[in-house]
């Protein structure tokens, strides 16, 4: 039986763990991209940078809406990982795992396009993917705003019920339920929500659960 569904895969905290050294460094940048063109102290930079993130999903979100800030300016300035390659630790059978998946696979991520290839050169998958779907392919509106996903699903000429949406954070899912996505939850043994259809503990799971969602 032919498989007739498209894999849409979050980058960070999905693909690969950024918790340990990734997101502390793109913290750090950010704190000092709002302590220079703010006039923030540290700590009022920080404090407002989690604001925003808070409020609106992804702290450029709020500087856009507030400080007029420029997109393209904030993405490279904080992003700057030139040490990224010792930053990024595969997962082992990532690659092998991927390349069981039947399907075209798409990365949507949140983080700007030089970033989100970097991290998949670094993890090896790249050449595994038919496409990454970035920050600016939305209009700089993050995920989990369904415009991004509306741009997603017409740029690849897809109807929303023939993607799988495999995410780490919930309130992305939630918006991929409602548009019509099936969901997976890369999740360590918390409750899952209704809008959730399967929670893995990682994504050497996939494979099992393939053939279960076409």
């Amino acid at each position: 039986m032919k498989f007739n569904r498209t894999w849409v895969f979050d980058l960070d905290n999905t693909l690969h763990n950024a918790s340990p050294r990734i997101f502390p460094h793109i913290n750090r940048a950010m704190t000092s991209y709002l302590q220079l063109h703010l006039g923030l102290d540290e700590a009022a930079a920080g404090s407002l940078r989690s604001h925003y993130w808070r409020r609106y999903g992804a702290t450029l979100t709020g500087l856009m809406r507030h400080h007029d800030t420029d997109p393209r300016h904030f993405l490279h300035a904080t992003h700057d990982l030139s040490e990224i390659g010792g930053m990024v630790s595969p997962e082992p059978g990532l690659r092998s795992t991927l390349h069981r998946l039947p399907g075209r696979k798409l990365v949507f991520s949140n983080s700007p396009a030089h970033y989100a290839h970097a991290v998949l050169d670094a993890l090896g998958i790249a050449d595994l993917f038919d496409d990454v779907f970035s920050i600016e392919h939305t209009d700089y509106r993050p995920k989990p705003d369904s415009h991004g996903f509306i741009k997603l699903f017409r740029k690849h000429r897809v109807r929303a019920g023939t993607c799988i949406m495999v995410e780490d954070t919930l309130a992305n899912l939630k918006t991929a339920k409602r548009l019509g996505m099936s969901t997976i939850w890369l999740a360590h043994g918390a409750r899952i929500p209704g809008y959730v259809d399967f929670s893995i503990r990682n994504l050497l799971q996939l494979p099992r659960l393939a053939w279960r969602l076409n």
